[in-house]
């Protein structure tokens, strides 16, 4: 294979560009690891006495993700986001303006390989969110169990990551004095594994929490799509029923984590690697918010009659 290495002479704002995404994409696959890892090592070290210390306030600070977790807006506006945003480049269109008095449901698609769309929009002010929708909080929802890593829940829950459990989802949109956004990757992890250029399956039908919930606390829906987020990264093909495909939902299935085999280009040539291809992505809110009135606890013959809601969701 020929190798087509990046020429010398780029830019320095490219190359800082390619930075900025480097951290994320570590961030996203190995950060988690090298603070559990430093976790350890502390306490096993002459400075056991700190790990102990933050071991306890881990245990006071325990239900904080599921509580609308705890986001910081020196980290959401540092500068290394705005490298991230011009790397691809990211874009965040309004096509509706939002009443902050209310709580929303984003549902985002697609979830593509590594939800680069979702992270640059709603977890950092690259793309001005709060300028564009002031009065608006924005939460991304994230599997549980990436907030029970020492140091790593704090760096997430800074970005304003929440759990995706049902409890903190109801604690987000049950707020009475609004102002709520929960983005939710509604295909999540499955859709992840059919995340590749020039295809798009989306996971819809099947997915009707987050309908329920709407329908209980009265929560206003907004779709929400990301051109171009699957063109970010090349997979090995697995196709369903393939022994790779098999293997891949049955890890799913156990972990709750896709395992896509992905790759693109690398940090100094372009032929291969773990760095995303520069493509575009334009995140659009796709229609106005479906209304939906508060039913308490909604049966759920209400909640198959939402599929006008999801008709409107597929337009």
């Amino acid at each position: 294979m020929k190798i087509e290495f990046a020429p010398l002479n780029i830019p320095l704002r490219r190359r800082l560009q390619t930075a900025a995404v480097l951290q994320w994409v570590f961030s996203f696959l190995a950060l988690a690891q090298c603070c559990m890892a430093g976790f350890v090592l502390l306490a096993l070290s002459d400075w056991w006495v700190l790990a102990m210390l933050y071991a306890g306030w881990l245990w006071l600070d325990w239900d904080t993700p599921t509580c609308g977790g705890r986001r910081s807006r020196w980290v959401r506006s540092w500068s290394v986001w705005r490298h991230f945003r011009d790397y691809f480049p990211l874009n965040l269109v309004k096509t509706v303006d939002l009443d902050p008095r209310k709580n929303y449901i984003f549902g985002f698609h697609p979830h593509g390989v590594l939800v680069a769309g979702g992270f640059g929009n709603f977890c950092t002010e690259a793309t001005g969110f709060s300028s564009l929708f002031p009065g608006l909080k924005p939460h991304l929802l994230m599997l549980p169990f990436w907030f029970r890593v020492p140091l790593f829940r704090d760096y997430i829950m800074s970005g304003g990551l929440v759990s995706s459990s049902k409890s903190s989802l109801s604690h987000l949109v049950s707020r009475p004095e609004g102002g709520n956004v929960a983005v939710i990757a509604v295909g999540g992890a499955p859709e992840a594994l059919d995340a590749r250029p020039g295809a798009l399956t989306l996971q819809v039908l099947s997915r009707k929490g987050f309908i329920k919930m709407a329908l209980k606390h009265g929560a206003q829906l907004v779709p929400v799509f990301s051109f171009g987020e699957n063109e970010l990264f090349d997979q090995m093909e697995n196709p369903s029923g393939s022994p790779l495909r098999t293997l891949q939902d049955r890890l799913q299935s156990i972990m709750g984590v896709a395992m896509p085999l992905f790759h693109a280009r690398g940090v100094f040539q372009y032929s291969f690697g773990l760095m995303p291809y520069r493509k575009p992505i334009h995140t659009v809110g796709m229609n106005r918010p479906v209304e939906l009135s508060r039913l308490g606890r909604p049966q759920k013959s209400l909640v198959e009659l939402s599929r006008l809601s999801r008709a409107q969701w597929a337009q």
